[in-house]
C-alpha cells in the first residue's frame, strides 16, 4: 500500500528561546517491507538540517535555530509503500538463542536497557508465559506477545515517559510504548534478542491522529526480526509505518532536543497519514 504522510510538532514558549538544537527521527525506513518514495523537512524558523544514520540505522535529520524565537514548527513529509509480512515459516529450539555466536552478535538486545530494565515481577511474568508455549521460539515470542497484551489495559496519559517497565505492569495500564517495551522486557529476560519500533499505524477512518505508535521486534534465527504489536494485540501488517529502532524510547523517540533560555514549553503535534485510495477519494 502506498501512503502520504505528514507529520508535524508545534512548540511554543512563554518567552524568547535563544537557541534550540534538535533530533527528528520521522523518516520512514527502507527495508524489506517498505520501499521510502519521497521525503522531506520543513522547519520554521528555517534552518539547515543535515541527515545522518544512527548507530541502529535510523535516519536522523539533525538542525539548530541560533535566531530568538518564541515558536519552532517541524513538518515531516513522506510518500512510502508497505508490503504485506511473510509469516513465521521456522520453529527454532531456545537452544539456538544459546549458541556462542549468535549471543555475541546480539548481545546488546538481550540486556537491560533504561525503559527496559526488568525486575522479579517481569521475570516471573516471562517464565509463566514461555512454559505455556512449549520448546519453540516462535511459540515463545507468540505467547509473551499475547501476554503483554493481556496484561495491561490502553489508557491514555495513565503514564509518562520514563516509568519502570515493573510500575508498568504492576499499574496494568499504559500507552502502546509500555506495551512494547514490556514485551521486549520479557523478550529479554527470556534470552530472546528483541527491540523497540517507533512508527506509525494507518488507520483508515481515523486520517488525522495526535501521535504516532511503537510496537516491539524478536529475532528468531534463520527467519529475522519478527514484528508485533501488543496494545494492539496484532502482528503487524502493510498498514504499520516502521520509522526508528532502537533499545528503547529513548533511541526511537520521534524529536529529541533542547534549548537556551527561561522559558517553558508546549508542545503540540499532529499527524496525518492518507492511504493513495483515500487521497484520490
Amino acid at each position: 500500500m502506498r501512503f502520504d504522510i505528514r507529520y508535524r510538532t508545534l512548540s511554543t514558549y512563554d518567552d524568547l528561546v535563544r537557541e534550540s538544537q534538535n533530533e527528528l527521527r520521522a523518516c520512514p525506513a527502507n527495508d524489506d517491507q517498505q520501499q521510502l518514495i519521497s521525503y522531506r523537512v520543513i522547519t520554521s524558523p528555517t534552518s539547515r538540517v543535515l541527515s545522518f544514520s544512527d548507530y541502529w540505522g535510523t535516519r536522523v535529520d539533525a538542525f539548530g535555530v541560533r535566531t530568538p524565537h518564541l515558536m519552532l514548527e517541524v513538518t515531516a513529509e513522506a510518500s512510502v509503500e508497505t508490503r504485506t509480512r511473510p509469516l513465521c515459516a521456522v520453529a527454532p529450539r531456545p537452544d539456538a538463542l544459546l549458541a556462542p555466536a549468535f549471543v555475541e552478535d546480539h548481545l546488546e538486545y538481550r540486556d537491560r536497557s533504561p525503559h527496559c530494565h526488568w525486575g522479579d515481577a517481569v521475570s516471573a511474568a516471562t517464565v509463566y508465559a514461555v512454559d505455556l508455549a512449549g520448546p519453540n521460539v516462535v511459540s515463545q515470542v507468540l505467547a509473551i506477545h499475547r501476554y503483554a497484551g493481556n496484561a495491561l489495559v490502553y489508557e491514555p496519559g495513565s503514564t509518562e515517559v520514563g516509568i519502570d517497565v515493573e510500575d508498568v505492569l504492576g499499574g496494568g495500564r499504559g500507552v502502546c510504548q509500555d506495551f512494547a517495551h514490556l514485551a521486549v522486557a520479557m523478550c529479554r529476560a527470556s534470552s530472546i534478542p528483541a527491540r523497540y519500533v517507533s512508527g506509525y499505524l494507518h488507520q483508515p477512518d481515523q486520517p488525522v491522529q495526535e501521535a504516532g505508535h511503537a510496537w516491539a521486534e524478536a529475532l528468531i534465527e534463520d527467519l529475522g526480526w519478527v514484528t508485533f504489536d501488543a496494545a494492539n494485540s496484532t502482528s503487524t501488517t502493510e498498514h504499520y509505518i516502521r520509522l526508528a529502532i532502537g533499545l528503547d524510547y529513548l533511541e526511537a523517540a520521534p524529536v529529541r532536543g533542547s534549548y537556551h533560555g527561561a522559558s517553558r514549553e508546549k508542545l503540540s503535534v499532529s499527524l496525518r497519514i492518507e492511504s493513495a485510495r483515500q487521497a484520490q477519494s
